[in-house]
């Protein structure tokens, strides 16, 4: 800011508190308050505070009153995000109050997750916990149009998702497809069910959603069904959305063992033409290596095979060795074996005491199976049991079947050896691991739960908006990986990367900066929600001046270098909406 004199045609020069500011790479000014009724004095006493000189005298003490400071940075930068990426207009290409309001829902879920409550209430002007609500304008609602919003936004998932599909599945190309849970609160939306609980939550009402993703695990579209619904039960419809909604013509639907399985590919990817990459259960593997059809010893000079086996007719079996999955199956084996010896001591320890022993081979018997079962282990213990006594053995022959087939697993495909090499098999089968990502950040960075809605429309709704939230984040910490502890050198991590059948490595570049914490430039790393937490330190005020003939202004704070790097990465303005 400075205090300018600009000439006055037949009057005294009008004094001016002007800001200059850059935008669009061009410097620009604009003026907050016109002091050509000020005294000299008071006006001299400001342009030199502002020059970083100090004051003459007093002159300036309570001249100003700053009313009110709103965080604005993280608005600008994750608002702006979503209008670059061109949310609104695939939301409704035309500008209504409820695409406002969605918006400002999709935002204030990625800068402060919270109920629709919360929202509306840090919306308001009178309550407003961000600019967000006076930078979209939605300043005076409360958690009823909240509900309405997503009401209309329900009506247009389909559509918005077809143009997502259009924008990141063009052409022929790989789509992710991974399921997941979420716990529920309450008892009478009908979605709500007990089911296989996948994020930890056991004995509650859950919700099951499956999100399909593009190769980079962009999302795309996402589906809710019923909590007790099974994964392989969700392919069908997702089959029919890849082809028949979004209109691929080539497409390669890439799936966990879980939910891709010999009925789902027989009943609902092959009669649609779909090719599909999925992985061998272990009993399956098992049988592989018992027939023949899987030789260990391929794995002698190599990490990666590619196999036939007349199980699997017209189809490709590339066989992978992974020892640092070796290690870790051999590891977790051992711990279980010794968790489930020190239960079985304590049974062993009751049928021995003096006082009360443990006594009837059936309650030993009943006693002893709950322990086994508890950790699946079963197979690889021997046991002993009489009325009166309990002992047992490892079976070393079980243990070290199963411990030959240690980080070995098989991934199947329909693919053609011309569309897709044995190693970018592997390597597309790795990519589920983005999509693993997405859920992690659904069910924690974006806290899907709780889930309070009462109706089918509205859960789905809070979903879908999860979702479009996801979006807008995935491609904010794309832009700003260089300040993130993300690995942005990708092209060296994968450089890095012995082996398609290794685990992922990260650059050097990445490492450095992991472990220095800060850039090669030397400025601080981020994590993501950090360095939003930065940013709304970067406040949009109200400043009132003490003398009632003089307007008040806005005024945007000055952002750090950290700040403003941040910006640059995403190619915002932190003045977003406040001119």
């Amino acid at each position: 800011m400075y205090v300018a004199k600009v000439p006055n045609r037949g009057s005294p020069p009008a004094v001016l508190l002007r800001e200059s500011y850059r935008e669009a790479g061009k410097v620009k000014n604009r003026t907050l308050a016109n002091l050509s009724a000020w005294p000299e004095a008071r006006v001299d006493a400001l342009s030199r505070v502002l020059k970083g000189q100090p004051p003459p005298a007093a002159d300036l003490d309570g001249a100003f009153e700053i009313t009110r400071s709103l965080p604005h940075g993280h608005v600008a930068a994750v608002l702006g995000t979503a209008r670059q990426l061109g949310l609104e207009g695939l939301i409704d290409p035309v500008p209504s109050r409820h695409r406002d309001l969605v918006m400002a829902m999709a935002v204030a879920q990625v800068i402060a997750p919270d109920s629709k409550l919360a929202i509306a209430r840090g919306l308001r002007d009178a309550t407003a916990a961000s600019s967000l609500g006076e930078v979209l304008r939605v300043g005076c609602c409360d958690e009823d149009d909240l509900y309405e919003a997503m009401d209309w936004l329900a009506a247009r998932q389909e559509r918005i998702q077809d143009a997502l599909a259009a924008r990141h599945l063009a052409g022929g190309t790989l789509v992710l497809y991974d399921v997941s849970s979420a716990a529920f609160e309450g008892r009478t939306c009908p979605l709500g069910a007990i089911g296989h609980p996948k994020d930890g939550v056991r004995g509650r009402l859950q919700i099951v959603y499956g999100l399909l993703a593009s190769k980079d695990g962009i999302p795309v579209a996402i589906e809710v069904f019923a909590g007790n619904t099974g994964d392989p039960t969700t392919v069908a419809s997702q089959v029919a959305r890849v082809k028949d909604r979004f209109g691929i013509t080539k497409v390669v639907l890439v799936g966990d063992r879980g939910m891709l399985t010999a009925a789902r590919l027989r009943e609902d990817v092959r009669p649609e033409g779909l090719d599909w990459i999925t992985a061998l259960r272990a009993p399956q593997v098992k049988k592989l290596a018992r027939d023949g059809d899987l030789q260990l010893t391929l794995f002698d000079a190599q990490d990666l095979a590619e196999i036939t086996s007349p199980d699997f007719p017209g189809e490709r079996l590339v066989a992978c060795m992974n020892p640092f999955l070796e290690t870790e199956r051999a590891r977790k084996r051992e711990s279980l074996l010794t968790a489930t010896e020190a239960d079985l001591d304590k049974i062993a320890a009751a049928c021995a005491r003096a006082r009360r022993p443990l006594r009837g081979q059936d309650t030993i018997a009943v006693r002893a199976d709950r322990v086994l079962k508890r950790r699946k282990v079963g197979k690889h213990f021997t046991i002993a049991i009489t009325d009166d006594s309990f002992s047992y053995a490892r079976n070393q022959d079980s243990i070290t079947a199963e411990a030959a087939l240690d980080g070995i697993y098989v991934l199947r495909t329909s693919v053609p050896p011309g569309d897709l090499e044995p190693a970018g098999v592997v390597s597309s089968y790795k990519a589920l691991a983005q999509v693993e990502r997405a859920f992690r950040a659904f069910n924690t960075d974006l806290d899907i739960r709780p889930i309070r809605h009462r109706t089918e429309d509205r859960v789905r709704a809070h979903v879908f908006l999860r979702m479009i939230s996801y979006y807008i984040t995935w491609h904010m910490q794309a832009q700003l990986a260089p300040l993130l502890f993300t690995d942005d050198d990708k092209a060296a991590a994968q450089a890095a990367r012995q082996s398609p059948v290794a685990p992922a490595a990260r650059s050097p570049k990445a490492l450095a900066k992991a472990a220095a914490k800060h850039t090669p430039a030397a400025v601080p790393v981020h994590s993501f929600a950090s360095l939003l937490t930065d940013l709304a330190t970067i406040c949009l005020n109200t400043i009132t001046p003490a003398d009632p003939a003089l307007p008040g202004f806005r005024l945007v704070t000055t952002p750090t270098a950290v700040q403003r790097h941040a910006f640059d990465l995403l190619g915002l303005s932190h003045r977003l909406g406040t001119a």
